[in-house]
């Protein structure tokens, strides 16, 4: 076919749809019906729609077709990279916050003025983090039931930018990394910029197949896999002792690294022991504090087998140098005062709490959830189509994140993540009755 017409072919499904002409949820015609129609080969039908799908504009989905999205949608809508506009009820981002969170940094602050060491901060610092805050870090992780020396802790920028360090300090772009098949969306858009090729591990009900991460790894070269054992996001499972020594033993018998994030591990109580402890040899556990303390206090850490340390230590000089003075001075204060034990335990509660008001809410409804989560997840009816779903929401005032930035497979399922800790109470009940009243059609 001339490239002018396919071209044309092309131009014309995208005026059509960008148009209102083709509704959202609409079926195309399949590869072979819209070949039949316009004379073209198959391969070039097939291209016409890759095109479309490229541009936004339309999804395939196996064993049901391509469909037109909805394309009103906000772009990066529930990825964590968009501002929910004025007015929106936020079950999108999660930034849980407390009363008086606020009037803990100011006290912070006078303090921080009044200490000796404050001409200090204003310098540059080591870039793993000071002695005394390496240490503090380490003293912290024994809560979680992790044993390391402050040797082995370096200080970051928050567990973003810890999960950035430890890819590019121990990666190369074309590794394979293992990941669950709904996964963190900020860590598969960290994989995709460091052009590394992320695959899919089938989930349970319960967890990751193991056994299938097993045979794939006998039939790829896989470099690496990426946990969140506890707390997982967006599914909120909390993988018990067998499945951590299973995922060990597969990590062990095919020499992969494991990067464990633990950014809602807090939320568990009594959660087994972390990967880290079963493999200190070959894990890198990261964490951080905007979950649990504030998202503004971009603090976070990183756990790893002394070999890696320098590694480590040299890519965060690359990337920030060190954590500001000023925020890992306050960190590491509260760290030692008891104030972000207090505010995680706090935060347990109040996820708890708002986890009782959503099954008071969407009682009848099925999600997957746990009962000390800030999120879950909401699959959808058979015939629902998330793009439409989320549309009708954000017509009514509620910003919500479909599946699609958390989909490592070809194949995303419909389904909404609902962030429940960024809203009071009283907004998150009305945010729910009204997702109950849409997914209830």
């Amino acid at each position: 076919m001339p490239r002018a017409r396919y071209k044309s072919l092309v131009d014309t499904f995208a005026e059509a749809i960008r148009s209102g002409r083709m509704s959202p949820g609409t079926r195309l015609p399949t590869h072979r019906q819209l070949a039949a129609e316009h004379g073209l080969a198959l391969v070039t039908a097939s291209r016409v729609y890759s095109e479309l799908e490229a541009m936004g504009l339309v999804s395939g989905e196996t064993g049901r077709g391509t469909f037109v999205r909805e394309i009103a949608l906000p772009p990066g809508q529930g990825s964590g990279q968009m501002t929910v506009a004025a007015g929106l009820l936020d079950l999108n981002f999660n930034y849980p916050s407390l009363p008086g969170q606020a009037e803990l940094l100011r006290t912070a602050l006078r303090q921080l003025a009044l200490s000796g060491d404050l001409e200090a901060l204003l310098r540059y610092q080591p870039h793993a983090g000071r002695v005394h805050e390496r240490a503090a870090v380490a003293r912290h992780l024994l809560n979680r039931g992790l044993v390391v020396d402050a040797e082995q802790v370096l200080v970051v920028s928050g567990a973003q930018h810890g999960l950035a360090v430890t890819l590019m300090a121990l990666l190369k772009p074309g590794d394979v990394i293992a990941v669950d098949a709904l996964t963190y969306s900020g860590f598969k858009v960290l994989a995709e910029t460091l052009h590394l090729e992320i695959v899919a591990i089938p989930v349970t009900a319960s967890g990751p197949d193991l056994d299938h991460l097993h045979n794939l790894c006998r039939r790829r070269p896989v470099r690496a896999v990426y946990s969140m054992p506890t707390l997982h996001n967006p599914l909120g499972w909390v993988l018990s002792v067998e499945q951590r020594e299973r995922l060990v033993a597969v990590a062990r018998q095919h020499n992969l690294m494991i990067i464990e994030d633990g950014a809602y591990a807090f939320l568990a109580e009594d959660a087994p022991a972390p990967l880290a402890t079963l493999a200190p040899e070959r894990t890198v556990y990261i964490g951080g504090l905007s979950k649990s303390v504030a998202t503004g206090l971009r603090v976070g850490f990183i756990a790893a087998p002394s070999a890696w340390v320098n590694t480590l230590e040299r890519t965060i000089m690359a990337t920030t140098w060190n954590v500001p003075g000023v925020m890992s001075a306050i960190a590491v204060a509260w760290l030692e005062d008891g104030t972000v034990a207090q505010l995680e335990a706090q935060k347990r509660e109040d996820a708890q709490a708002r986890q009782v008001l959503a099954a008071q809410v969407l009682a009848g409804v099925r999600y997957i959830s746990h009962p000390s989560s800030y999120f879950l997840w909401l699959p959808l009816a058979e015939d629902a189509r998330a793009d439409q779903v989320a549309m009708t929401l954000q017509r009514d005032g509620v910003c919500v994140s479909t599946a699609e930035p958390f989909a490592v497979s070809a194949q995303v399922p419909h389904a909404l993540r609902l962030a429940l800790g960024s809203v009071s109470m009283g907004q998150l009940r009305e945010a729910l009755e009204k997702v109950r009243k849409v997914v209830a059609w």
